[in-house]
């Protein structure tokens, strides 16, 4: 049986622990009617949420978001070209293959990752929250890859797992919530 070769190559291991630009992730800041929709699309009837009097009284003495909510700001901006869209148009049984984006780099992304492996499967998602966004404020990201690991199939295949971490913070500088997303590139 021979041994394949490596998809770990040192052009990729150069990249753990590279930052990109950090970048408003919201034109509209933290406003109220997209935290309502929010709200409603979750399914979550806490009071914190929407009920000012309520908040008020609460140990946060405002209206705060769900914990997840500044993850869900990133959004494709007016006038630029929507990767998702792009992916689909190219492939309309895309399933999710890496790269599938419009070809322009986005601010706040990170660099590609140059290799064959393109299938991309999700490998799990956590958060870890400091501070709840109030109403009003600018929220920002920056993107890092904080690892990349090759492992062996049982089949022999090899795969990389590739772990991505988001800071969120507040026009104060203030750390919201880390995000950290691993994939594995098949």
């Amino acid at each position: 049986m021979t041994q394949q070769q490596s998809y770990l190559t040192d052009e990729l291991k150069a990249l753990i622990g590279q930052e990109a630009e950090k970048v408003e992730v919201t034109i509209w800041g933290m406003e109220k009617e997209n935290l309502r929709r929010f709200v409603h699309a979750i399914m979550d009837p806490d009071p914190l949420y929407w009920d000012e009097d309520y908040a008020r009284a609460s140990k946060y003495g405002e209206i705060i978001t769900p914990p997840i909510y500044c993850t869900y700001l990133n959004k494709t901006r007016p006038g630029t070209t929507d990767p998702i869209s792009v992916a689909f148009q190219r492939n309309p049984v895309n399933d999710g293959g890496a790269g599938a984006g419009s070809g322009e780099r986005r601010p706040g992304a990170l660099p590609p990752l140059r290799t064959p492996l393109v299938r991309n499967l999700n490998a799990g998602n956590d958060i870890e929250v400091f501070k709840f966004p109030s109403l009003g404020d600018r929220i920002f990201s920056q993107q890092k890859y904080a690892d990349i690991q090759e492992r062996v199939g049982r089949d022999g295949s090899h795969m990389l797992i590739v772990t991505n971490e988001t800071r969120y913070t507040n026009q104060k500088g203030e750390l919201l919530c880390i995000t950290r997303s691993s994939g594995i590139r098949r």
